[in-house]
């Protein structure tokens, strides 16, 4: 009696989160074969089903990507890498997506340099990203105060909650619009997919054909998919 072949995507669950990332994912998902027709993260239902496929799509909050993969309510995720490096959930990570780009930055107000602020006692840092911040600095042996915000954070500076920012960079025209520029690069983030890693030995067969078909419709033109690399 012959094997019977397992469908790449059956049974398993993948968790995304709202946005950039979710469209882009999506996109590579749908020219891998793994989703039959196209999704939305504007929809209210926030569990889809993919009859074509048998892949469940869970659409969560950034932040909660990581969590859910954790915990094995998802099979396999797609985050940032600067979320990932700021939780430090206990997950696998093998491919680097290569898409939605940013870099995480240290930004001050004009004309404020970093040898200044080396120098500074008591430095004020504001960012949604207090683990990260925290670790930079103190690997460039600078004190500071790391105050942690939700957002907006460009303006901590001018209404003097903070001297400088730690925040994500894409084009830098939200600094500049705040009379901040960036000064120090902490790290280039990527989008990275994300294994739950009791799934991994479970679902081994699909997981990895799963892997196999992402990476694909992932990978740059003319060149090899990209590995996940430790920061």
């Amino acid at each position: 009696m012959s094997a019977r072949k397992e469908k790449p995507a059956a049974e398993l669950a993948i968790a995304l989160p709202k946005g950039r990332i979710f469209r882009e994912a999506a996109g590579r998902l749908l020219k891998a074969g793994l989703l039959s027709k196209p999704i939305s993260d504007e929809s209210r239902i926030l569990i889809q089903e993919d009859a074509g496929t048998g892949l469940r799509v869970l659409i969560l909050r950034n932040y909660d990507v990581p969590t859910y993969v954790e915990r094995g309510a998802a099979d396999l995720g797609v985050i940032g890498r600067d979320v990932l490096l700021e939780q430090g959930r206990d997950v696998y990570e093998p491919l680097d997506l290569g898409f939605a780009p940013c870099r995480l930055m240290v930004a001050a107000p004009r004309g404020v340099e970093w040898e200044e602020l080396r120098r500074r006692m008591g430095l004020r840092v504001a960012t949604k990203f207090p683990n990260i911040t925290a670790r930079y600095f103190a690997e460039q042996g600078v004190q500071a105060q790391v105050i942690r915000l939700y957002g907006n954070v460009e303006i901590a500076p001018a209404t003097g909650v903070a001297d400088v920012i730690v925040d994500l960079v894409d084009t830098g025209g939200t600094l500049r619009a705040n009379g901040l520029e960036p000064i120090r690069e902490i790290f280039h983030a990527t989008a990275r997919l994300i294994v739950n890693r009791a799934s991994l030995k479970t679902k081994h067969g699909r997981v990895s054909e799963f892997m196999a078909r992402l990476k694909k419709a992932c990978a740059p033109d003319g060149g090899p998919p990209r590995r996940a690399r430790k920061p």
